[in-house]
C-alpha cells in the first residue's frame, strides 16, 4: 500500500468517524444531558488517548506548558462538548455537521492575525458565499424564528477554530499532533468534571443501547478519529490531500442521519449547506 493509499485510507475512515458522531449523539442524548455527556464521551476518549500515548511513546507536557493545554482542552473539548451537545437537541444531523464544516474557514480568518497567513481575494469571496449559506440556514423559517440550536452550533465551530489555532501554537512548542489531542482531551475532561456525578448517575440509570453508543462517542469519534487524523498528515504530502476530506463530513452525516434517525433535511438546508460545502471546497482550492 502506497503512502497516498494510506493518506486516503485514513482521511476518509477519520471523517466517517466524525460523520457518525452526529446522530450518534442524538441517540445518546435519549438518556444524557448534555454537560454529563460531555464528561463520560471526554473522560472516555482521554483514557484510551493516554493508552495510545503511552504505546507511541509520547512525551510529558512541560509545567510551563500545562496552562496551555487547559485553555486548548477547555476551548476544544469542554466548550464544544457543551455547545455542541446542546446545539444537536434541536437540529438534524445534516445541518448541525454542515455548521461544524466551517470551522476550518473560521480557523484561516483569525490565523491572518495571529499567524500573518494570506488569504487570496476568491477565499475572501468563499468566505461571504458561506456566511450567505449560514444565513439561509439561520433564517430559512423566517426571520423571527432563528432555531437557538444553530446559534449554538455556530458557538462550537467558533471554540473549535480557538482549539485549532492554540494547537498551532502548541505545535510550533515542538509537541505533537498526538501529544496535543491527548493532552488536550485530558484537560477538556476534568474540567468537565463538574459534571461527572451526573454523568454516572445518569450511566447507572441508562440501558446497554444507550451505554454502547456513548462508548461507541468516546472511544471512535472522540479518540481513534482523532488519532487517524494525526497519522494521516504525519504521511500527506500536502495538508490539502487530508483537510479535503472533511468536504465529505456533512453528506454522510445526512445518510446517516436518514438511516438511523429518519431525519430529512428542509429545502434551507439543502440550499444553505449546498452554498456552504462549495464555498470550503472554492477555499481550500483556490482561497489559501
Amino acid at each position: 500500500m502506497t503512502n497516498k493509499q494510506k493518506v486516503w485510507g485514513l482521511g476518509f475512515l477519520t471523517v466517517f468517524l466524525w460523520a457518525s458522531a452526529f446522530p450518534l449523539t442524538k441517540i445518546v442524548q435519549e438518556q444524557f444531558t448534555s454537560n454529563p455527556l460531555g464528561f463520560l464521551r471526554c473522560s472516555i476518549a482521554a483514557i484510551l488517548l493516554l493508552i495510545i500515548g503511552k504505546l507511541c511513546h509520547i512525551h510529558k507536557p512541560k509545567k510551563e506548558d500545562i496552562p496551555w493545554f487547559f485553555l486548548s482542552g477547555g476551548l476544544g473539548f469542554t466548550l464544544y462538548m457543551i455547545t455542541f451537545n446542546t446545539g444537536i437537541q434541536t437540529l438534524t444531523s445534516a445541518t448541525s455537521s454542515i455548521i461544524i464544516a466551517i470551522t476550518p474557514i473560521l480557523t484561516a480568518i483569525v490565523a491572518t492575525k495571529f499567524y500573518n497567513e494570506i488569504i487570496q481575494p476568491i477565499g475572501w469571496l468563499a468566505i461571504l458565499m458561506a456566511f450567505v449559506g449560514v444565513l439561509i440556514l439561520l433564517l430559512w423559517e423566517g426571520v423571527f424564528s432563528i432555531n437557538i440550536g444553530l446559534v449554538w452550533t455556530i458557538c462550537a465551530a467558533l471554540v473549535f477554530c480557538g482549539y485549532n489555532i492554540l494547537s498551532r501554537k502548541l505545535s510550533q512548542k515542538g509537541y505533537s499532533s498526538l501529544e496535543i489531542v491527548t493532552y488536550s482531551m485530558l484537560c477538556g475532561s476534568i474540567l468537565l468534571g463538574f459534571w461527572s456525578i451526573q454523568g454516572f448517575q445518569q450511566l447507572l440509570a441508562s440501558d446497554l443501547k444507550h451505554i454502547s453508543a456513548l462508548i461507541y462517542l468516546g472511544a471512535f469519534p472522540s479518540a481513534a478519529a482523532y488519532f487517524f487524523w494525526g497519522k494521516a498528515m504525519s504521511l500527506a504530502d500536502r495538508t490539502s490531500e487530508v483537510t479535503n476530506f472533511m468536504f465529505v463530513t456533512p453528506l454522510l452525516s445526512t445518510v446517516m442521519g436518514f438511516i438511523i434517525l429518519k431525519e430529512i433535511p428542509n429545502m434551507g438546508t439543502f440550499i444553505g449547506g449546498a452554498l456552504i460545502i462549495i464555498s470550503i471546497a472554492v477555499f481550500n482550492l483556490k482561497g489559501k
